[in-house]
């Protein structure tokens, strides 16, 4: 069967229209189109993951940091939690944990720009939206105009600005963006003063944003002052019911920015009126495509890789021009003096989560453990870095038929085009559904009609057609780009899919591909997972994940692994080999409670619920300790201290043994109930 697309009409981009925009100073220019974002004068497409670094051990941040560039991410996005650093008002903290200003420093040492997420109100499920909870008790409105908040936000915006004075792009620095705010979806007056506020108070950047969804036509923002920002994720913790969801939107190309679900939790429906955001205006950017999703009590769903590859390939198909994640790096909260600085329905929010832990199933975890989905995000990663300036401009172009979201039978199919060259992209995957195989699909552009292909079990891809590689055009390939290195241009194979290549009115079949002055390098898909472009090279870990630390290559897996090179002309095998060590984890039932356990209301193990205690130890601090549990929450207690917390969805639990080493630890499990969402 043929499938063809809609009729593409050039849209005409709008430059120089927003009140953004800046240079550093040795001239080189971030600025914003209608459609994309520039990097000296280029079109630029961004890979942003957040990471809250108040929500991590700061001596292991800038080794977090590298594995974040090995994964594709340039630039780092932080929120700023006003209660982390001013529990007591008056009282600043910005030491240890809490120093912003070594964090930014050590993005810039990684090499990696960075977003400042400033609030006031930030969400990011920390306690009060991240306010303090004295700033709840004054007696006037927050979150508005109101001249008393405006003066503590003044204050709070101005101490920021004394911890990161000097790294603004405009200094030299990598700070490169501001987010005002957050989900505030109704006040584009308020919004405009936060910008005000925060250039008087310093914080200067080539970009501002701000959270463009809401539940209905577009967040009411202050038009041209800032960019609107978007997200979709796999799943919705804060939906207040048990039952499976009905298909997602996101796995349809459907150009949709705005997700109106995030957040219905805690956004109110806005005023019937005429406001319509001026999308046209926008570049189609992201901040929040789920990285993973958070475990909350009432619901539990199971992550897989491909639930969040295949959002992000269909948003790139759908126009997406600044690729951001939420979260892309897991954390633990603190836990504060007058309190826990975690949401919870016990503090009046609708979502139970827990103490401690802010794992998001990312993909890198908790405690920076690497997840099947970091390898896979890499691989349209390193395509946006490589080829970014050419698809950046390329515009979205619909399937002439549309997909219903209960059809499972029919090819979900997108492109991006200039009118002659660009790429198409297939979804054959929806969360939790099972499609139907598709054969003998022949994909039409109007420029270039694609070989018959066979589109089977849990795959998205992209093709390019009309590709130039260095004067040579690239007809089609029945593979999927991913980096370059030199005049080697590498592409992953599709599963179900041989790779084949047309140039010139030729077809190519072979692995490696020497035509004119280009070669073409084809890997398997599993070996493209573990495939790393560190300081322009290109490695592939033969089942480890390669980054760069110090300028020593590592992995951050420990044992042997067989890598290889790319020279320029073959790979060269070489080893990493970083010692392995060995804990002998023990776990003990044991007949009494030890103590009562803290935050018993928060985390839902009360009196209400039967629990169970174990005595846990481990012979070295390598590693780490997996628990194979089945019940409501878990937590565990080092010294009488709790350093650990879960809520059972279905995988083991991994706590590393550094927490557990020569400390009397108890884990206390709380009986399950029907009470919770939960996924096979």
């Amino acid at each position: 069967m043929e499938y063809i697309f809609k009729t593409y009409k050039e849209t005409p981009i709008l430059k120089n229209h927003l009140n953004m925009g800046g240079k550093n100073p040795v001239g080189e220019e971030i600025n914003v189109t209608s459609r994309y974002f520039t990097r000296d004068g280029k079109p630029w497409i961004g890979v942003m993951g957040e990471f809250h670094f108040s929500r991590y051990n700061r001596s292991e941040w800038y080794r977090e940091l590298c594995k974040m560039k090995a994964g594709g991410i340039t630039v780092v996005s932080s929120y700023l939690f006003w209660i982390y650093h001013e529990e007591t008002e008056g009282e600043f903290d910005f030491t240890g944990d809490n120093d912003v200003r070594t964090f930014v420093k050590d993005c810039e040492r990684a090499g990696l720009d960075c977003v400042i997420r400033v609030g006031p109100w930030a969400h990011g499920e920390c306690r009060n939206g991240g306010f303090p909870d004295w700033l709840l008790e004054k007696p006037y409105k927050i979150r508005c105009n109101s001249s008393e908040y405006l003066e503590k936000v003044r204050i709070w915006y101005k101490r920021i600005y004394d911890e990161v004075k000097g790294l603004f792009y405009k200094d030299g620095g990598n700070i490169i963006a501001v987010q005002l705010e957050n989900e505030l979806t109704d006040d584009d007056k308020h919004l405009a003063k936060l910008k005000e506020i925060a250039i008087e108070c310093g914080l200067i950047a080539p970009l501002y944003t701000v959270t463009g969804w809401n539940s209905a036509r577009g967040a009411k923002i202050p038009v041209d002052e800032v960019v609107p920002v978007f997200g979709g994720y796999c799943e919705a913790p804060w939906e207040n019911h048990t039952k499976r969801l009905t298909p997602s939107p996101h796995y349809f190309f459907n150009r949709m920015r705005n997700d109106s679900a995030i957040g219905t939790d805690l956004i109110a429906k806005t005023d019937d009126d005429d406001w319509q955001l001026p999308y046209d205006r926008y570049p189609f950017a992201t901040c929040e495509l789920g990285g993973g999703i958070q475990v909350t009590h009432h619901r539990r769903p199971i992550i897989k890789p491909m639930d969040i590859y295949a959002v992000s390939l269909v948003k790139l198909g759908d126009g997406n021009n600044l690729v951001g994640y939420y979260m892309y790096h897991g954390g633990t909260n603190k836990i504060g003096r007058q309190s826990t600085f975690n949401e919870s329905r016990a503090t009046g929010y609708p979502n139970d989560y827990p103490i401690l832990s802010y794992d998001f199933q990312a993909p890198l975890s908790e405690y920076g453990e690497v997840r099947e989905h970091y390898g896979l995000l890499n691989m349209l990663h390193m395509f946006v870095q490589d080829f970014g300036a050419v698809l950046a401009p390329m515009e979205a172009v619909d399937a002439y038929n549309t997909v219903n979201t209960d059809d499972i039978s029919s090819l979900r199919y997108g492109m991006r085009t200039d009118g002659k060259s660009g790429f198409v992209f297939v979804n054959h995957y929806q969360r939790l559904t099972e499609l139907e195989d598709i054969e003998n699909a022949v994909i039409n552009t109007g420029n270039v009609a694609f070989p018959p292909i066979d589109v089977k079990g849990d795959v998205s891809f992209f093709m390019p057609f009309n590709m130039d590689l260095v004067g040579n055009t690239l007809e089609y390939a029945l593979a999927q780009p991913l980096c370059r290195q030199g005049d080697t241009f590498f592409f992953a194979e599709i599963p179900n899919i041989s790779a084949e290549y047309k140039i010139n009115g030729k077809t190519y079949t072979d692995r490696i591909i020497e035509y004119n002055n280009i070669k073409i390098v084809t890997l398997s898909f599993e070996e493209a997972k573990y495939t790393r472009r560190l300081s322009g090279t290109v490695y592939i870990g033969n089942g480890c994940n390669l980054y760069e630390e110090n300028g020593r290559l590592v992995s951050a897996e420990d044992g042997e692994y067989k890598c290889r090179k790319w020279n320029g002309s073959e790979f060269e095998h070489f080893t990493v080999n970083q010692p392995r060590g060995n804990t002998e984890v023990k776990i003990e039932d044991i007949a009494y409670e030890p103590f009562e356990p803290a935050y018993a209301e928060e985390l839902n193990i009360g009196e209400e619920r039967k629990r169970e205690w174990k005595k846990i130890s481990v012979s070295s601090d390598y590693g780490f300790a997996e628990i194979n549990y089945t019940g409501d929450t878990a937590q565990i207690y080092a010294d009488g201290s709790l350093i650990a917390d879960n809520y059972w969805y279905g995988r083991p639990w991994r706590v590393p043994c550094r927490l557990l080493y020569g400390r009397k630890c108890y884990i206390v499990i709380s009986e399950m109930k029907n009470d919770f969402y939960k996924e096979d």
